[in-house]
């Protein structure tokens, strides 16, 4: 977990040492829907390059919240787990579900050119693993009351259930909706998520199946 936190660092770091030329920088590594259009018989050498970017975009992000916030996400969630499924399966789930999830949101909007970044749609798998692997965890969730928050501990499959609720309904929305300016892909959240229920599945270990 700590070593997709590092790349993902290295990720951004790139980015930002891309300077003027960081909107070449993305729409190379980004995945782009509309690029998957086939419009020529030359457009089928394009496509070893476009099943990479559904890896390399995962390690990109729009800015440093969008950055921090999905690694919050993945300390929070991402180390049980890792330990659940050991390392490398851990790894395959991660960057199995992040390429899922470009494809959902390219087979939803399919003729958009916003490029799309973020580990979001990896990280949505974790939680979808997290979901089934230890439902009954207890979550630290902070409250909005008024002028102040309050911090309970809630259920982790209420929380997930909660969280996957909202990306569903927003997805469901957006449907039909093409914006030029980019915004939350909620396609590749719902299918990280719902990868990463099946993967863990398929992934967990025979011995921490007996556990």
């Amino acid at each position: 977990m700590w070593f997709l936190i590092l790349l993902n660092g290295l990720g951004f770091a790139a980015e930002i040492h891309a300077g003027p030329l960081i909107e070449h920088f993305v729409s190379r590594y980004a995945v782009v829907p509309a690029d998957w259009l086939v419009g020529s018989s030359s457009d089928f050498f394009d496509w070893p390059h476009l099943f990479l970017t559904l890896i390399t975009c995962q390690f990109l992000h729009a800015n440093w919240f969008h950055l921090l916030s999905n690694m919050l996400y993945l300390w929070i969630f991402g180390n049980n787990v890792e330990d659940r499924l050991g390392h490398f399966r851990f790894l395959l789930l991660y960057l199995g579900c992040g390429a899922i999830a470009g494809v959902a949101q390219i087979v939803v909007t399919p003729r958009s050119f916003v490029p799309m970044v973020g580990a979001s749609g990896a990280i949505a798998g974790v939680l979808g693993a997290y979901f089934l692997l230890f439902p009954t965890a207890r979550v630290v969730t902070l409250i909005p009351l008024g002028l102040w928050w309050e911090t309970i501990e809630i259920p982790a499959f209420i929380f997930l259930g909660i969280w996957f609720f909202l990306q569903w309904a927003s997805g469901l929305s957006s449907i039909g909706q093409v914006s030029e300016a980019g915004g939350v892909a909620f396609w590749a959240h719902i299918g990280g998520f719902v990868s990463g229920m099946i993967g863990s599945v398929i992934l967990l270990p025979r011995s921490a199946r007996r556990a």
